[in-house]
């Protein structure tokens, strides 16, 4: 599969997950991890990692959303608040789920491609998407080394100075096949059924 077409079902993917239920969110992450049994490690690891953000989302969605108390106890949250807040964390989780099968299906390489290949269309507005690949692919790559994770964000700066790394990338990107833009359309109408369903 091409990897911007890859990227482009994971965006629509995402997209979905905001407009879809229980349901579609259970269908959805069992067909991601069915297709990439590999993506699970990595899944269950960005859980780990998410965790105080799961608690802390549910927590405020629970007793922050106006309702009926659970059992008429002034200090417990709503049924309105319990149910937004587990549809919201579930939805989280599956995007995890998504996440975890794109970076484990494209790895670096790929998501450097797919994200050229996707952003091409952003020329004609004057954005410079080799520079912007460029300096996303040299953060990837430095954000490997120690003691350079904390300071990603100096990173993308237009004038930082980033110690080594290559100072060519080249990108390989097969050809578009009929597949990849059935697929991409597909995704494209699966959104759409989402949003209007």
């Amino acid at each position: 599969m091409h990897p911007s077409a890859a990227l482009i079902i994971w965006l629509a993917a995402v997209f979905a997950i905001q407009f879809v239920g229980y349901a579609g969110l259970g269908a959805l992450l069992v067909a991601a991890l069915l297709l990439t049994p590999q993506a699970v490690v990595q899944w269950l690891s960005y859980l780990r990692r998410a965790r105080w953000l799961l608690v802390s989302l549910f927590l405020i969605l629970a007793y922050n959303t106006p309702g009926e108390a659970l059992n008429d106890l002034a200090w417990a949250p709503s049924y309105e608040g319990v149910d937004e807040a587990g549809r919201q964390a579930t939805r989280l989780v599956v995007t995890l789920a998504c996440l975890a099968v794109l970076f484990v299906r494209l790895e670096r390489d790929g998501l450097i491609c797919a994200l050229w290949g996707v952003l091409q269309p952003l020329r004609r507005c004057g954005l410079d998407v080799d520079r912007l690949v460029v300096r996303l692919s040299l953060v990837l790559e430095n954000l490997q080394s120690p003691g350079l994770q904390k300071d990603w964000r100096s990173m993308l700066a237009l004038d930082a100075e980033l110690p080594g790394g290559a100072s060519v990338v080249s990108l390989h990107l097969p050809r578009w096949a009929f597949l990849d833009v059935l697929y991409s359309i597909l995704a494209a109408g699966l959104l759409v059924g989402a949003i209007v369903l």
